[in-house]
């Protein structure tokens, strides 16, 4: 076997600045994968942008809004997602308290749907804020692996989630992780090998050179088979707080040389999807 990655830069679609950079890092060749969030007032016109580099985005589930923008309306509209204004909440928790799961389905399969009435179907799918895992109150990963399944979609599950979470996870949420990997096999759901990205803010790294270093030695970890690094390049003009900041760096990084020569020389190839 050898190790291969796929480089993803997720949020195509949240605003203007971030979408002006995952198109420019796709049209550089220093990523591999983009990730599209339907329900932004820009997705059409970011989906066009990439669709004609000839890359197709894995559908970004969203069911969350995020901090600092306008917030997004669902494309179904149910009313367990939204708050009293009809808008999606910008704080995962409310919705890991209040999502009903038929409610999470339909507003799944109303974003592939826009994604498949537009352009070229999407073959994988994954969750934003990580809202379908269950990291945030109630869990939608059996319904989503069937839901995906059911249109032959691959799904950002690792296989191994050690490198993500930092360490062994606790023994209920190991126990439920290894429940959906068993059921992504029996369902023939592709998950990646393990997946990985940086979870720290600006002020807990301190510099890019942390930044740099992180994600070189996360690199260098990778085991064999398909893994996946996802990262969330933009202009710290487009995103408020340190996060922006964060972001920015992400930016420098894919295309910093170091970065480019650690992948040579680890010999990891950068591929497009963990399926096959």
């Amino acid at each position: 076997m050898t190790r291969r990655v796929v480089i993803t830069a997720d949020d195509l679609g949240r605003e203007p600045g971030t979408t002006e950079v995952i198109a420019a890092l796709l049209a550089e060749g220093h990523v591999s994968a983009t990730t599209l969030i339907c329900v932004s007032p820009i997705a059409e016109q970011a989906a066009n942008e990439v669709w004609k580099l000839g890359v197709v985005p894995r559908l970004h589930v969203t069911l969350t809004s995020e901090r600092g923008l306008p917030r997004w309306r669902p494309l179904d509209g149910a009313a367990s997602l939204v708050d009293p204004d009809g808008t999606l909440s910008d704080d995962p928790m409310a919705l890991g308290a209040r999502g009903e799961s038929q409610d999470v389905m339909r507003e799944a399969e109303a974003q592939l749907s826009w994604m498949r009435d537009r352009g070229p179907v999407p073959v994988a799918a994954d969750s934003h804020a990580g809202t379908l895992y269950g990291l945030h109150g109630r869990s939608w990963l059996a319904e989503t692996l069937e839901w995906c399944a059911r249109h032959g979609l691959a799904f950002r599950l690792p296989r191994d989630p050690e490198p993500y979470f930092g360490g062994p996870l606790p023994p209920p949420l190991a126990a439920a992780h290894e429940r959906a990997v068993a059921l992504a096999d029996a369902l023939g759901v592709a998950i990646p090998r393990t997946i990985a990205t940086n979870r720290r803010g600006a002020h807990e790294l301190g510099s890019y050179e942390r930044l740099r270093d992180d994600y070189l030695r996360r690199l260098a970890a990778l085991p064999e088979g398909t893994s996946e690094l996802f990262l969330h390049p933009s202009r710290e003009d487009a995103v408020t707080g340190p996060d922006g900041i964060v972001r920015t760096w992400e930016t420098r990084l894919l295309r910093d040389p170091a970065w480019h020569q650690a992948l040579e020389s680890e010999g990891v190839e950068v591929v497009g999807g963990w399926w096959p």
